[in-house]
């Protein structure tokens, strides 16, 4: 089945299409791992976990690297508070990231590597860079100022872009006034912070040119799909897609597509600033399943405040249609229902998905199908339609990654 995203830089709605014989290849921007993963990094990665459920159960395969920024300012300064050299840090954080990444259900990538692995190619990216012509250099900064395009070749020149286009103040090299599209690919720098040796002294890599060499080695350019958040669209994305169209002469991506932020006290949950609620503490206070009901409850698109009194509310109601789904489906004799309600449901489930991927209407749907089966609790499925109807439930689980289906009869567990 196809499957349409909103695409960022061209503000069209299109089709997932891989290449003939190839997997789709999504590339996801992963972690600055210097702290514990927040509910905003959780909502990103969701959107993304269900892609590639809904893709593969469908009968595409996906190809998904994830890189890890395992060196940046951000990390140097709080390795610096705690008395821990980078390197320990960030292997720290990278094993507590994907820890909790496991605990959400969050299916592993089918790579994740790290920066500074990829710091030789990195280099002979900055190299071919200055070979344009366009890289100066400015104090310690060596810096690429991109040519004019023509509009909506690249995201500076894309109203659709421009719109949703947020830049972080704490970035490390922010934008500058008069320096629009401008970013950083060398700056100068001495152990005992990451430091790598090159034609422009000790020093590292701009941030923004590891996705480009690790997408160009492990997955090749154009990526069938492309994301992460709104705040990646600039200067990250921009940078990464404005690198491809010099060096390869084509985008970085077919589909650039970036999920809202979850708000917390009407700002953006941050690790730099604090304002987070860490992925950790949420599952504390819900199962894996209520999380994931949460989250997808609100379109990606849309800006999400969080709120822990609709978070219980949302575990209450996932728990109740599991326990509903575990009495329907349980084995015996005296079922008279068939399978049409979760049928109609698995149908539905998949258009929504197919065009946008509205999980929120999927949700609705679910919460539809537990207020029916909880107006008569006695009813069970007739046995010659409990196969057919734990398919259409499991469909639904397999997709969105919400556990639905009972192992066994009705139980008191906790789910997963």
């Amino acid at each position: 089945m196809p499957l349409r995203l909103e695409d960022t830089r061209s503000g069209e709605r299109r089709t997932v299409r891989p290449r003939p014989g190839r997997p789709v290849t999504l590339y996801v921007c992963g972690p600055t791992v210097y702290d514990a993963a927040h509910v905003g990094h959780a909502r990103t990665y969701l959107f993304f976990d269900v892609v590639r459920r809904f893709l593969a159960a469908e009968g595409t395969p996906v190809h998904h690297v994830m890189n890890v920024t395992d060196f940046e300012d951000k990390i140097d300064h709080r390795a610096a508070e705690l008395g821990l050299t980078w390197r320990a840090l960030a292997r720290r954080e990278e094993a507590g990231f994907f820890r909790d990444m496991d605990a959400f259900g969050i299916l592993p990538p089918s790579a994740r590597p790290r920066a500074s692995a990829f710091v030789p190619e990195i280099v002979r990216v900055v190299e071919a860079l200055e070979r344009t012509g366009r890289v100066r250099r400015e104090g310690d900064l060596w810096i690429y100022s991109p040519p004019d395009r023509p509009l909506g070749e690249n995201f500076p020149n894309d109203s659709e872009l421009a719109r949703h286009a947020v830049v972080e103040p704490d970035h490390p090299f922010p934008r500058r006034e008069g320096a629009v599209g401008e970013f950083v690919v060398w700056k100068r720098q001495d152990p005992p912070l990451p430091s790598w040796k090159s034609r422009w002294g000790p020093g590292t890599p701009g941030w923004h040119l590891e996705c480009y060499a690790m997408a160009r080695k492990l997955l090749d350019l154009p990526v069938d799909v492309h994301g992460g958040g709104l705040d990646l669209i600039y200067p990250h994305h921009h940078a990464e897609n404005e690198t491809a169209l010099a060096l390869d002469r084509k985008p970085f991506a077919r589909l650039f597509v970036h999920t809202a932020f979850v708000l917390q006290g009407g700002a953006k949950m941050s690790k730099s600033t604090g304002n987070l609620i860490s992925l950790r503490t949420a599952l504390a206070r819900s199962s894996l399943g209520g999380l994931r009901w949460y989250l997808l409850s609100t379109p990606y698109q849309v800006r999400l405040q969080w709120n822990p009194r609709a978070l219980e509310i949302a575990d209450r109601e996932y728990r109740d249609l599991r326990r509903h789904l575990a009495r329907w489906l349980s084995p015996g004799a005296g079922g008279a229902l068939g399978a049409a309600p979760v049928r109609g449901l698995a149908e539905a489930a998949r258009r929504d998905l197919e065009e946008g991927l509205a999980t929120h209407r999927v949700i609705a749907r679910l919460r539809e199908l537990s207020a029916q089966l909880a107006r008569d609790p006695s009813e069970r499925v007739a046995s010659g339609e409990r196969s057919a109807a734990r398919e259409a439930v499991r469909a639904v689980e397999e997709w969105t990654g919400i556990p639905l289906v009972p192992l066994r009869g009705p139980s008191g567990r906790r789910p997963r």
